[in-house]
């Protein structure tokens, strides 16, 4: 297998390229809005410090996006493959945060499907974990087709145990 977890996509309305460590600045632009973290189990991740950590952690798992609008250029937020697991042949697809200026008109869509095609090249199923008070992103995932398959608590990197809904997307045949 051959999958490149930082590939450089893009479709009709976005761009996604590997997040590099300069990109800290125009990221937490998008990020200190404390209405994206609402639903969030982090709900202080819009402070620079907390922000900072989520970051760092995107930056050490050498699968993360920076996520941009096609036409405008300006920056839509962030995303990221983690956990490629060859053996039961699926990738997990998370960490996914975009400006309020963007939902609902089709960008997270946009990016989901991006990330999906570009996937299943390699792998069976893609694992969503969502928080468990997250409604927002549990909805946004089953409009994509996403089965809830199980629940699972989750740390994110150096941060408190929350429980997750699990979701599977599988491979179109």
């Amino acid at each position: 297998m051959n999958f490149d977890l930082q590939p450089t996509l893009e479709n009709e309305l976005i761009k996604i390229v590997p997040l590099q460590a300069d990109d800290f600045e125009k990221l937490y632009a998008v990020a200190s809005d404390p209405l994206i973290w609402e639903q969030h189990p982090n709900k202080n991740r819009y402070q620079r410090e907390v922000f900072q950590n989520f970051f760092k952690g995107a930056m050490e798992s050498k699968g993360a996006f920076l996520v941009y609008e096609k036409e405008t250029g300006k920056i839509v937020g962030s995303s990221r493959y983690y956990e490629l697991d060859e053996e039961n042949s699926s990738v997990a697809v998370g960490y996914t945060f975009i400006g309020r200026e963007y939902w609902g008109k089709g960008h997270n869509k946009a990016l989901k499907n991006l990330m999906f095609d570009y996937a299943f090249q390699f792998v069976d199923k893609i694992i969503l974990h969502i928080d468990e008070t997250n409604f927002r992103s549990q909805k946004a995932t089953e409009k994509l087709g996403a089965k809830k398959i199980g629940e699972l608590e989750v740390a994110y990197y150096g941060e408190p145990i929350k429980l997750n809904f699990v979701y599977q997307v599988d491979k179109p045949v």
